[in-house]
């Protein structure tokens, strides 16, 4: 859904966690809250979510002008098929969602599977950690495939 030259977009904000340091934002995580930032800062409900992220991505975001109401916390999530799940508790899709662009297309396929309606807005991954994170995002891509495989499966018997 893209809203018309008229009409403001007032879809939900989800911003995905990612790896905190000391309890604050680590360089994925402050990435995606910066992309998220200029969405943020127009009055749409933001869901932040991630089992422990999601406090300080809360606090980054209030101190960065973000009107504390405008904020839900969703710190239940364990993982990227969870951080869509439990926001739905929060807020009606259709969605913008914010991640990392290595995390993008499994962002998109566990959407796909729960038939959500987001568009993705990414944060280019901190050159240091890409080697690290695009491999950790080839297994958890294999995994998440076996995943939804497996609750189709499910799904269909009796």
């Amino acid at each position: 859904m893209t809203p018309t030259r008229n009409q403001p977009d007032s879809r939900p904000l989800v911003i995905l966690g990612c790896k905190l340091e000391e309890n604050q934002p680590g360089p994925a995580l402050e990435r995606r809250l910066k992309a998220a930032l200029p969405y943020a800062l127009d009055g749409r409900p933001i869901i932040v979510t991630g089992q422990h992220e999601a406090p300080a991505m809360a606090q980054w975001l209030i101190r960065h002008g973000v009107n504390p109401e405008a904020i839900l916390e969703e710190n239940q999530a364990t993982s990227t098929n969870e951080n869509l799940e439990n926001s739905l508790r929060l807020a009606a899709p259709p969605w913008l969602v914010v991640t990392s662009d290595f995390h993008a297309p499994r962002v998109k396929m566990w959407a796909h599977h729960h038939n959500l309606d987001v568009d993705v807005i990414t944060a280019a991954t901190p050159k240091h950690r890409i080697p690290y994170l695009y491999s950790r995002e080839v297994l958890a891509f294999i995994h998440s495939s076996a995943r939804m495989l497996w609750r189709s499966y499910r799904r269909v018997r009796p």
